[in-house]
């Protein structure tokens, strides 16, 4: 769900990136690589109610709220978006993505498809990337990952199967059969746009 509240206006003309897709396409690990190659790049921090996982650190992989903390969020419209993800809520605090543009950085999420559709419709120049991989890598992503029940691991692999569909939706895709190249390929996107926000901010 969107936030009514809107982002301050910021001096930097650096775009929003939100990068998307099914879980076990390795969003995560191409933002790892991205990162070091581009300093301007800050990733935001999202809010979630689920578990905090072992070796996931406060403030670094992500908020870690109650869901009574959450909705008191909401209420006062801490988020910019948020949704319900597998019996959870993940949301994207505006406080993050204004301190990051406050500082000249060019924020980069990491969000559910739902949550990314909201960003796109909401932050002027969000510029939205749709990570993706055949549907029998990401089941054996998944299962490898083995940190959920069964249940719960059919329930992601069958969501991925229909946010897959919703690829058309974003501004690029980015296909991840392999890691080198789907990497290169998102730095490629990520340099284009930037240079396209240097060009626009000095007109």
């Amino acid at each position: 769900m969107a936030s009514s509240r809107a982002i301050n206006p910021s001096s930097s003309r650096n775009p929003v990136f939100v990068v998307t897709g099914p879980s076990g396409a390795g969003k995560g690990t191409l933002i790892s690589l991205l990162l070091p190659r581009f300093p301007v790049l800050r990733a935001a921090v999202s809010a979630t109610t689920r578990d905090q996982r072992d070796g996931e650190e406060e403030g670094v992989d992500y908020w870690f709220l109650s869901d009574e903390e959450f909705s008191r969020r909401v209420a006062q419209d801490g988020f910019l978006e948020w949704v319900w993800y597998v019996g959870n809520r993940y949301g994207t605090l505006v406080s993050e993505i204004e301190r990051i543009r406050d500082e000249g950085g060019a924020p980069l999420l990491e969000l559910e498809t739902k949550g990314a559709v909201e960003v796109g419709k909401k932050v002027p120049g969000a510029v939205t990337i749709f990570v993706t991989a055949p549907v029998d890598e990401l089941e054996r992503r998944l299962r490898e990952r083995a940190t959920e029940s069964s249940g719960v691991i059919g329930e992601r692999i069958e969501l991925a199967r229909r946010q897959l569909e919703q690829a058309d939706e974003f501004d690029y895709e980015v296909r991840n059969d392999d890691r080198d190249r789907a990497a290169e390929r998102l730095a490629e996107i990520v340099e284009r746009e930037l240079d396209r926000a240097a060009t626009m901010s000095g007109r």
